[in-house]
């Protein structure tokens, strides 16, 4: 009895299951390069919706037509309007994405194990519930 108290965690600790290598996120969104070049990305994305030129809608919308230094009008100029400190802010929040982004990469691998594991269990389980239920074509009584 006392042998199979000593072995048993020794057999369930050399089980395929737990010499399984923790999954990983892919090497390419772990990388800082990706991050620099998501926070390039938003940048890019950001400038050209900051320069769509909205006053010819804006004013079709409030149904006149536009004045004559309104066609050229952009999202950026409304933005600007209410903060005067805008594109700094931009500029500094988009920064920040990408030492944010790489923080939360790391997190969740390091979550990822525990998340698979849960995932397992839980599949377990539902196969479990599934085997369990009533068949449905079994005479009731």
């Amino acid at each position: 009895m006392r042998k199979t108290l000593i072995f048993l965690p020794l057999l369930l600790a050399s089980s395929p299951t737990l010499a399984e290598p923790a999954p990983q996120l892919l090497p390419q969104l772990a990388d800082p390069a990706t991050a620099q070049r998501l926070t390039d990305a938003m940048q890019s994305m950001s400038t050209a919706l900051l320069n769509i030129r909205i006053g010819t809608a804006r004013a079709a919308l409030e149904g006149r037509p536009p004045a004559p230094g309104e066609q050229d009008l952009t999202v950026g100029d409304l933005a600007r309007r209410d903060d005067p400190n805008f594109d700094r802010n931009l500029q500094g929040q988009i920064a920040s994405v990408g030492p944010t982004m790489q923080r939360g990469i790391e997190a969740l691998n390091r979550a990822l194990p525990e998340i698979t594991r849960d995932l397992k269990d839980a599949r377990k389980s539902l196969k479990r519930a599934i085997a369990n239920m009533p068949d449905p074509n079994y005479p009731r009584r």
